[in-house]
């Protein structure tokens, strides 16, 4: 969930329309829409932890206003960290090494702590790893034009939408069922094709995800050269703007905090 949201100088070399140098300055709109999802995700995770953890309606998750609920979420974080890309070229390599340095601290705390509610290649993992792969993918994604790239990318992340669930489709059009021999392997996992034994609370594969990170990507070159959303990105709006800037220390930090707050409202017990 990188936060870097500072457009840095750049020259006439791209071919998508930037145009001589463009001042540095923070676009406070995106911090302000990443700010927004950090609520949201500060909310369902609360609310998470006391209908399922604490076991008060078990069934809450499965609802379908929560499920659409946790989708913008997620939908939000990746589409802004492939938007971002661009921003943090200098220290992309860093930062996806970082991502997965964090990911994996988590994977081993909820395997310690709430074993049962473990996260394996949960939205850090995927990030970091998002990253790495783009670092030497980007002369080639930067071959299409944005708008066809944007356009592919969402075509493909919803045609593998539901590769873990064994299938690929346009939702219930022409669905076509992946060999079981995909799920099988436990290497395969990470992928986007989970074993049968494997579980996890927090589980953001390549297969779909990659896809949306990309259309994120090709987003920042169809709306960079825009004078219109140059304007509208340098727009701040309080307490969203801030909140968006630090993203990667919230999420680290709130799970135990409202696991925390959790024990005292039930009196220590899970």
């Amino acid at each position: 969930m990188p936060s870097s949201s500072t457009l840095t100088p750049t020259t006439r070399t791209d071919a998508e329309g930037r145009r001589g140098q463009t001042e540095q300055k923070r676009w406070h709109f995106v911090d302000a829409l990443r700010g927004l999802a950090l609520l949201n995700m500060l909310g369902m995770h609360f609310l998470y932890d006391v209908n399922v953890v604490f076991g008060c309606q078990p069934g809450w998750y499965l609802r379908p206003g929560v499920h659409i609920w946790q989708q913008y979420i997620c939908w939000s974080f990746i589409l802004i960290a492939g938007f971002a890309f661009r921003w943090g070229r200098r220290h992309n390599l860093r930062r996806g090494l970082l991502l997965n340095l964090f990911g994996f601290l988590i994977t081993a705390v909820t395997l310690i702590a709430v074993p049962q509610e473990a996260i394996w290649f949960g939205i850090l993992n995927f990030m970091g790893c998002a990253i790495l792969l783009t670092i030497p993918l980007e002369k080639h994604l930067d071959r299409l034009p944005p708008a066809a790239g944007f356009g592919l990318s969402f075509l493909l992340f919803a045609l593998f939408y539901r590769v873990n669930s064994g299938v690929l489709g346009l939702g219930s059009l022409f669905p076509v069922k992946l060999p079981r021999v995909l799920y099988t392997c436990w290497v395969l996992t990470p992928l986007g094709f989970p074993h049968p034994d494997f579980r996890s609370s927090d589980y953001f594969p390549l297969l779909p995800w990659l896809f949306l990170f990309f259309a994120g990507f090709y987003l920042f070159r169809l709306l960079a050269p825009l004078p219109a959303w140059q304007r509208l990105a340098r727009v701040k709006i309080p307490l969203l703007s801030a909140a968006g800037r630090h993203t990667m220390w919230v999420y680290l930090l709130h799970q135990p905090l409202l696991m925390g707050l959790c024990m005292i409202l039930f009196k220590g017990g899970i």
